[in-house]
């Protein structure tokens, strides 16, 4: 069992994000990519000055004066009701994870600062479950990103993280800052793309997070990729789907992954992977579940 473990990483604390101005870019962003067309307005071909729809476009969609929206997309929530943000979510076409995102951006809740600094911790009887998972990679993983424990599967999957320093548990370091996971992931833009986007619902919920914003500033330095996706103001979110693998090992691996919430702690999620039922992938994850201890240390140490 000695995969587990249940300290999340640490790291330095940083500045607070901005929420004001994580509102005002975020309804920007969304605004922006609205055409005329997309939501019923006539297009008459007069020449626009920005992409997307104006101001005045999108607040009469909304049902509310161009005063009101405008004040609000330069990020002052100030006593916005759940109708409003309903009807100009209904006016941007957001999906529900970017609702979700708007809502915490516009009218966040307070957290006390314990609450981020605390470590995360997972409960014995999942991480004892986890463990039995013989053939099945799993790990939990929490705010951040972080990867918080995993079992022997997951380590010949992915790589013994156990050999990590703590605060290099973590998904948006590994995937932009570790060159053996771009070659791992086949798909590596699209698990990129999908990492930033949880980080920033992270940020919605949490944007005083110290140790959020000091990932956010490293990330951004250290890679140019994180800096323009981070820009996107991106937010989407995925219970289940498909992982395209190139194990060191074994090969390629496709690999159908499931995402559950805990129920007692939403900031931490199980995930599993599995193959189909006779397929190469699946014999190949056999071979792994076979080799045991060495395809777990192989999988940490070499090239991919």
């Amino acid at each position: 069992m000695d995969e587990l473990r249940s300290q999340g990483p640490a790291s330095e604390p940083g500045l607070p994000l901005d929420r004001r101005a994580e509102l005002s870019e975020f309804l920007r962003t969304r605004r922006a990519r609205l055409k005329p067309e997309d939501v019923g307005l006539p297009d008459f071909g007069r020449h626009r000055r920005v992409p997307g729809l104006r101001r005045e476009e999108l607040a009469q969609l909304a049902g509310v004066s161009v005063a009101y929206y405008t004040r609000l997309e330069q990020g002052n929530g100030r006593n916005v009701s759940a109708e409003v943000l309903d009807a100009i979510a209904r006016a941007l076409r957001l999906t529900g994870a970017e609702h979700a995102h708007l809502t915490h951006l516009a009218k966040p809740k307070q957290h006390k600062k314990k609450q981020t600094a605390r470590p995360q911790q997972v409960r014995v009887a999942l991480r004892q479950l986890i463990d039995t998972l013989d053939s099945v990679p799993a790990y939990v993983v929490g705010r951040r990103s972080d990867i918080l424990v995993w079992n022997r599967m997951a380590a010949a999957v992915f790589g013994d993280w156990s050999e990590l320093p703590p605060q290099e548990r973590n998904w948006a370091r590994m995937v932009f800052l570790k060159p053996e996971y771009r070659e791992l992931f086949v798909e590596w833009d699209q698990k990129a793309s999908d990492i930033v986007s949880l980080l920033r619902m992270d940020a919605g919920c949490h944007p005083d997070d110290p140790r959020l914003s000091a990932l956010v500033g490293e990330l951004s330095v250290k890679s140019e990729e994180f800096r323009r996706l981070w820009a996107t103001h991106d937010v989407k979110e995925k219970s289940h789907g498909v992982k395209r693998l190139h194990h060191p090992l074994v090969g390629e691996l496709s690999l159908h992954f499931e995402s559950f919430r805990l129920v007692d702690d939403e900031e931490q999620s199980l995930l599993t992977y599995h193959a189909e039922p006779g397929s190469a992938s699946a014999e190949a994850l056999r071979l792994l579940a076979s080799w045991g201890t060495d395809a777990t240390r192989a999988g940490a140490t070499s090239p991919q």
